[in-house]
């Protein structure tokens, strides 16, 4: 398992893929899977049968996405970058590889 440098509500930028171009803030980390769930990018449609109480139909489920695909959009520069760190004391901070400021 990897530690992830993408983090939830970080917002992020799809590489590839149907939905490439798009961005989106990340609303789930599936550390294990090395795996993101964006709002509002890979949606997929679901066909619900009528069961009881619950109405059936056609519902838009989205679906996590390889880390590998998506890309960090620094909230300083506002450009998609990669992601380092640096340590200060027993702080350990994410930076932006291109403006060199701290990711927050």
């Amino acid at each position: 398992m990897v530690k992830m440098k993408i983090k939830k509500s970080d917002t992020v930028k799809i590489l590839t893929g149907k939905d490439a171009g798009k961005t989106g803030q990340v609303v789930r980390v599936f550390s294990k899977d090395n795996k993101v769930l964006v709002e509002g990018v890979n949606l997929y449609k679901r066909h619900i049968r009528r069961t009881g109480q619950n109405e059936g139909g056609i519902l838009d489920l989205p679906k996590p996405l390889p880390v590998s695909n998506v890309a960090l959009v620094c909230p300083n520069c506002k450009k998609e970058t990669r992601v380092g760190y640096k340590i200060e004391g027993q702080e350990k901070y994410r930076v932006c590889k291109k403006c060199k400021e701290v990711i927050k």
